[in-house]
């Protein structure tokens, strides 16, 4: 079944700015949601989701309340959500296999509510902007198409990207929204930024750079959040990356160099000097073939736990 706005299927034929027209709602929605402050949101209680990862859980989860993801410029942030289970779905999309994702998301889901026999799915698209090179617009469309083909009836709920999370100075654009939470207790979503991205997150954003396909990082029947085993070849060309000034970072290794926030080459060269001091993440990293686990202590921040306690 397809993805449905009102009840009413989607016309994907036509252009976006026209299904805005048609959907007076979505934008006011968009309208709203911009116009919200970021809010900051401290670690205790929340599962932050990088690009290309994915978690689930319930309102029941007694130790993640927020799932949260940010750092999203021509990026997408996905919120999927059952209304009958509370089960929801954050990821961070890239463009890199959407179909495929989309549909994994959906089973993530589906497989928390299957026993609810009423509730529907509800989706939540935010990011990107009127990028030069038009990957906003690509990936907004991408997605459009993937939610049409799943064989449920998907509700888009909220549709603030691209267009409608666009702001313009001095001949430039930006995103509005660069992050978002969402409260898996009540369903509140709102814009939102992370001081801390953790745990393992120079881990996490190697695992990216490297090529990683969309990856589910949380168990929530055990409450454990579980990072690798990852493996990857040396990173070509490491030292040369390193060396580069900023501005050559940027304009290398970002899809929209100018809206970038600014803390990105610090991150970058972070994640670079994380992939040249583990060149091999079987020996260093994961030489049992086995996952770092977390789990939430009693302040609410994730602790490792030994695999022999589990």
């Amino acid at each position: 079944m397809p993805l449905l706005v009102n009840g009413e299927r989607i016309d994907l034929a036509r252009p976006t700015g026209d299904m805005i027209r048609a959907y007076p709602h979505l934008e006011e929605r968009a309208k709203l949601l911009r116009s919200q402050p970021a809010q900051i949101v401290e670690p205790k209680g929340l599962l932050y989701v990088q690009q290309r990862e994915f978690a689930v859980t319930t309102p029941r989860d007694g130790s993640v309340s927020i799932l949260g993801s940010d750092d999203a410029t021509t990026c997408h942030i996905v919120v999927l959500r059952h209304t009958g289970s509370g089960a929801t779905c954050l990821t961070h999309c890239d463009g890199s296999d959407t179909e495929a994702e989309v549909s994994v998301i959906m089973s993530s889901v589906k497989s928390f509510s299957n026993a609810t026999g009423y509730g529907r799915l509800e989706v939540h698209l935010v990011g990107g902007f009127n990028d030069d090179r038009q990957l906003s617009q690509k990936l907004t469309n991408q997605l459009l198409r993937a939610f049409d083909l799943q064989p449920d009836d998907v509700h888009l709920v909220t549709f603030c990207v691209t267009e409608l999370n666009d702001r313009e100075e001095n001949d430039t654009h930006f995103p509005i929204i660069y992050g978002i939470a969402v409260n898996v207790k009540t369903a509140e979503i709102f814009p939102a930024t992370f001081p801390e991205k953790g745990p393992d997150e120079d881990l996490r954003s190697a695992h990216v750079l490297t090529g990683a396909t969309l990856t589910n990082i949380y168990d929530a029947k055990m409450e454990q959040l579980h990072i690798g085993p990852y493996f990857w070849r040396p990173f070509p060309h490491v030292d040369f990356w390193l060396e580069q000034d900023d501005k050559q970072i940027l304009q290398n290794l970002s899809t929209s160099p100018l809206a970038e926030p600014p803390h990105f080459v610090s991150h970058i060269r972070s994640t670079l000097t994380f992939l040249k001091e583990h060149p091999f993440p079987s020996r260093s990293l994961f030489p049992d073939r086995k996952p770092r686990i977390y789990k939430k202590n009693e302040e609410g921040l994730w602790e490792q736990v030994c695999s022999d306690k589990i």
